[in-house]
């Protein structure tokens, strides 16, 4: 759905609005508030964040969030899951992680929903690349594939069912099929 306000917003009063449920995201000028998410969105999104944690929270190699606001480059997006490298995890001064993120994610992640823009996802995952983000994801569960974007080749699908997934060099220890990903949805 998208919004038209009155008026242009700036990104400045875009954010001291109230935040939505689901979340609206600012993206060139315009406020566009993300579909719900239904159930195979859900069941991969609630079983990958933590799947990644497992492997990669414990070593401070890394942190994966769900739906958190990723404010940079004139946008504000919530990507489905957002993956920070430890140390570029935005804290506060007593070292709890802090609320607001004015920077890219170093791994982003979207799950495609029924009814959703595939373009206007893969715009996101692109603004995310553009401004330092190692890699993106874009998982398709009706396709049962995944797109894999990179900063400097060109994009790879994914769908055969026994591949190993690509991640960032720092997510090296996590390893996920696109069989293992989708085999969630059966569960």
């Amino acid at each position: 759905m998208v919004k038209t306000p009155a008026k242009i917003l700036s990104l400045t009063e875009f954010l001291s609005l109230p935040e939505t449920e689901p979340a609206s995201e600012y993206i060139d000028g315009r406020i566009i508030q993300k579909p719900m998410p239904q159930g195979e969105h859900s069941a991969i999104q609630t079983e990958l964040a933590p799947a990644i944690n497992s492997i990669l929270k414990p070593k401070k190699i890394a942190r994966a969030f769900s739906e958190l606001r990723c404010t940079f480059g004139d946008r504000s997006i919530v990507p489905d899951i957002s993956v920070f490298i430890w140390e570029r995890i935005p804290r506060k001064e007593n070292g709890g992680v802090a609320n607001i993120f004015s920077i890219p994610p170093d791994w982003t992640i979207e799950i495609l929903s029924p009814d959703q823009s595939q373009t206007k996802v893969t715009k996101n995952i692109l603004h995310c690349l553009k401004y330092g983000t190692q890699m993106g994801w874009l998982i398709d569960p009706e396709e049962r594939s995944v797109l894999v974007y990179f900063p400097d080749q060109p994009t790879a699908v994914y769908e055969e069912p026994e591949t190993l997934l690509p991640v960032p060099e720092f997510a090296k220890d996590f390893h996920q099929t696109v069989e293992g990903l989708f085999s969630w949805l059966l569960e």
